[in-house]
């Protein structure tokens, strides 16, 4: 099970100040649980591990299964925001670092409609003249601009390219169950379909086909993530002090009130950057209203401590720090020596490159806690699809927790909103 570690927020708080807090997160748990908070109509996510049975995860898979049977090499996931993050995440955590670069066989995710930068949309159109292609495309309206652009462009170049028949067959849509453009499209042309159910936000929704399937497709073992998260979804309902989101939920929230206003996510893995890009629409997206929340930010080291190191060090006394540990390290790498010595590193001769990691790790603990960052750490056993699972619950857990401590609806983004009424006048669409 996730494991949390606030022994580095000791110097900060005291533990009557906490107790108040946890106080405070136990009683946003029975309102999150009970659904009686605001935005209680989007807790679909709460209860889903447990939900997912056989014949969701094998609809899951029968998409992989026919285009493998296409010889489908390339899969473009069109999405943004939590349609294409979770997935994103997961995919850069479980692949190989240089797959790109090895040529091994399978279908390679690539994902689309998450910006409107030409130089990528062009870019990515060259990659599709090249490769054997197919598009899953999620969209709950089926008209947010971004994936609906991207969207309108492979769909063009699929029917060109493969006649529209099998086009149809090389295109999947999630999207909602009875509305929408994207579903009156997917009716009327054939298009195999997944529900995005009503209750169910998209920064929530990486455990539902919006994720599973696209995770599925790069070839990993999606029944291993469902199963960590219904793990988690059991072992995160317990109404005790002792629950670590609970635990979380509360020391988050007694820092911000203290003037901690900046939360840092950190790993010292480079396969968590994206995990630490869902975090920050999870956290920023479900806090950042009615002036207040935490503001989310994300680091990865050692790599960032050569950047960002000095500012975190000795800047504005405003952050707090989240890492995200893995415990063990799925391969072994050590240090040889060399005769010459002319590096100095021959006393590490002999010592994994993960124990120099860890090392690494204890002593920006330690620095940072000296230089008046606060620390906490999520520990995990390793980064595997049970592992992910349970991570991603837990955070969605602590999430709905935190934001009801803080007193938002934890589900509601109204401010995204504001930049889209802008440029639809610019662009000049109809009606604004």
């Amino acid at each position: 099970m996730v494991k949390i570690d606030l022994t580095g927020c000791d110097s900060f708080v005291g533990k009557e100040q906490f107790n108040e807090y946890v106080n405070k997160a136990l009683a946003a748990q029975v309102v999150l649980e009970e659904e009686t908070g605001a935005g209680n109509d989007f807790l679909g996510w709460q209860h889903l591990p447990s939900a997912i049975g056989r014949a969701e995860l094998d609809d899951c898979l029968s998409v992989v299964d026919a285009w493998l049977e296409k010889e489908i090499d390339l899969v473009v996931v069109i999405g943004i925001g939590g349609s294409y993050l979770g997935a994103k995440a997961a995919i850069e955590a479980l692949s190989h670092t240089f797959a790109a670069h090895l040529g091994t066989q399978g279908m390679k995710v690539v994902f689309a409609g998450e910006n409107l930068s030409e130089d990528y949309t062009a870019e990515l159109m060259d990659l599709l003249q090249m490769r054997n292609a197919a598009c899953v495309v999620i969209s709950k309206s089926g008209t947010t601009t971004e994936p609906a652009v991207a969207f309108r462009l492979v769909k063009q170049h699929l029917e060109e390219t493969y006649g529209k028949e099998e086009a149809c067959s090389r295109i999947v849509a999630i999207t909602d169950k009875a509305r929408g453009a994207l579903k009156s499209l997917s009716n009327q042309e054939g298009y195999k379909t997944f529900v995005i159910e009503d209750n169910i936000g998209g920064r929530f929704s990486v455990l539902t086909p919006v994720g599973l399937v696209p995770i599925a497709l790069a070839g990993f073992d999606i029944e291993a993530m469902v199963q960590g998260a219904k793990d988690a979804e059991k072992a995160l309902a317990a109404r005790d002090a002792a629950n670590p989101a609970v635990q979380y939920a509360a020391m988050r929230n007694l820092l911000y009130d203290q003037g901690k206003k900046i939360e840092l996510f950190a790993s010292f893995n480079p396969k968590l950057q994206y995990l630490g890009e869902w975090l920050k629409q999870l956290f920023g997206e479900s806090e950042g209203k009615d002036g207040k929340g935490i503001f989310p930010a994300s680091v990865i080291f050692t790599t960032d401590l050569h950047s960002m190191g000095q500012y975190i060090q000795e800047g504005e006394r405003m952050l707090f720090e989240t890492v995200v540990t893995v415990d063990n390290a799925q391969r072994e790498v050590t240090i040889p020596t060399d005769p010459q010595d002319l590096d100095g590193l021959n006393y590490l001769a002999g010592k994994r490159v993960e124990h120099c990691n860890r090392m690494a790790q204890l002593g920006t603990k330690m620095a940072h806690i000296d230089g008046g960052v606060p620390n906490i750490a999520i520990h995990v056993d390793q980064l595997d699809e049970y592992n992910l699972g349970q991570l991603f619950y837990f955070f969605e857990k602590v999430c709905g927790i935190s934001a009801y401590v803080l007193g938002v609806n934890p589900f509601n983004q109204p401010g995204v909103e504001a930049y889209k009424k802008n440029m639809f006048k610019l662009l000049e669409k109809p009606g604004y």
